[in-house]
């Protein structure tokens, strides 16, 4: 034991020794970004665009033909393209920096209802993963719990930062809940067949959330009772102070969930994953349901569909007037979030035009998320979080960022990765 235990002191040593990079100063003079290709998230295009911010804010953004003082610092941008900065929803950044040191694992908590844990107070601003995210644009996320029936509450952040004090965009934006599967695959490691089956407890755990909402709603209508944290949370869900993002992927289960919230008069719902979302299209269009699609680079769970379905899900959806962000919860998650931006060029060569595609990862999930006032496209008056590539943002072989500012402030793009990239290659240009 006391071997393991210096053993899982020296990995968390090594973690904290290479902190995040400093974060950036708070802008003290006007930036001007002139004769760049500005893609403003809203699908609107301005070629040989003029955009200046002071004090943190957009102050100007149009054409560079226009007739306006230039202001500060001047950054001639011709040939390149300018972004508002890219949001990744659902992600457990911050929350893991080893899977396998649990001391550095705040991911979940135990139990199965926990709506007031807040993921926010456990966020790690000095991740490494998380510096990792803004030399490919991504510069925003929801960071959000994982675990149990109702997970907890998740906040939006922006990625360079002191303290989760100073990372926040919105506090306690949602609540969490991880919907009841109707259909369920044998467990391999126990030897059950690889298929898919009923769930005949389905009903039985629909039912105990009722029950649960109906027990917060007493509470919060007379709250008599001793203080009670989880149902004072939900009570958010009513009022509008919060919204509910639900996870689930099939027909019967988003149908479920949209009556479920109809009936519990949850005014906001979202749903998270939705792989079976294009069959019931109309019905959340109808609700003004938004859907938070699985990663694209997927293939299909079922059989029986086609096999390029998560990737053009997105085009079936947005054509059907649903509004659609774009998530990347799975696998190697959190190391993965940095090729967000190319889940969305994916869809471009699935139906949706370039435009489009953007708004999946900017002013859409901007939208879905409520911080649609402050950030999510280049507009007057929203915080100056954006970004200058060399070329196309959804190419992973032409984004090559040359400078990135978050709420007006230059912050740095060197990781660890950009460290050991330059390291060992001046060593193998010596030989």
């Amino acid at each position: 034991m006391r071997k393991l235990n210096i053993l899982i002191l020296a990995l968390l040593i090594s973690v904290i020794s290479f902190a995040q990079q400093t974060p950036g100063d708070k802008q003290s003079q006007a930036i001007t970004i002139e004769g760049a290709t500005a893609h403003i998230g809203n699908g609107q295009v301005i070629e040989n665009s003029l955009i200046i911010f002071e004090n943190g804010k957009l102050t100007f953004v149009g054409s560079a033909n226009t007739k306006i003082a230039r202001k500060g610092n001047v950054i001639t941008a011709s040939g390149k393209h300018v972004y508002p900065g890219f949001i990744a929803p659902n992600s457990t950044l911050g929350l893991v920096e080893v899977d396998a040191v649990r001391a550095s694992d705040d991911e979940d908590e135990v139990g199965a209802m926990n709506p007031h844990i807040r993921s926010l107070i456990a966020y790690n601003t000095e991740s490494k993963i998380v510096e990792s995210m803004r030399p490919n644009g991504v510069l925003m996320a929801q960071i959000t719990p994982r675990g149990g029936r109702i997970s907890g509450t998740s906040s939006v952040v922006q990625l360079d930062a002191w303290n989760w004090e100073d990372a926040v965009i919105k506090e306690d934006d949602a609540i969490h809940l991880n919907w009841p599967r109707n259909y369920s695959r044998g467990r391999w490691w126990l030897g059950e067949p690889n298929v898919l089956k009923e769930n005949k407890n389905y009903s039985k755990e629909v039912e105990e959330l009722s029950n649960y909402f109906a027990q917060s709603k007493a509470y919060n209508a007379n709250k008599t009772s001793p203080k009670d944290l989880p149902f004072e949370a939900l009570h958010g869900l009513i009022d509008g102070s919060k919204k509910l993002f639900v996870h689930v992927d099939y027909e019967k289960g988003i149908t479920d969930a949209v009556n479920f919230a109809k009936t519990q008069n949850v005014k906001y719902l979202v749903i998270v994953g939705g792989y079976e979302a294009n069959n019931v299209s109309d019905l959340l269009k109808q609700h003004n349901v938004p859907v938070l699609l699985q990663r694209v680079h997927s293939r299909p769970n079922g059989d029986d569909h086609d096999y390029d379905l998560p990737y053009k899900l997105a085009t079936q959806l947005v054509n059907s007037g649903v509004l659609v962000g774009l998530e990347n919860a799975g696998d190697m998650e959190r190391m993965n979030t940095r090729n967000l931006p190319f889940l969305a060029g994916t869809t471009v060569a699935h139906g949706l035009t370039k435009a489009q595609a953007l708004s999946l990862i900017t002013l859409n999930t901007a939208k879905i998320l409520g911080v649609d006032d402050s950030v999510g496209s280049l507009e007057v008056g929203k915080d100056a979080t954006l970004f200058i590539s060399e070329g196309d943002a959804l190419d992973m072989r032409t984004n090559k960022l040359d400078k990135a500012f978050i709420q007006g402030r230059d912050v740095s793009l060197e990781t660890h990765q950009t460290e050991l990239y330059k390291r060992y290659s001046n060593k193998y240009k010596k030989q």
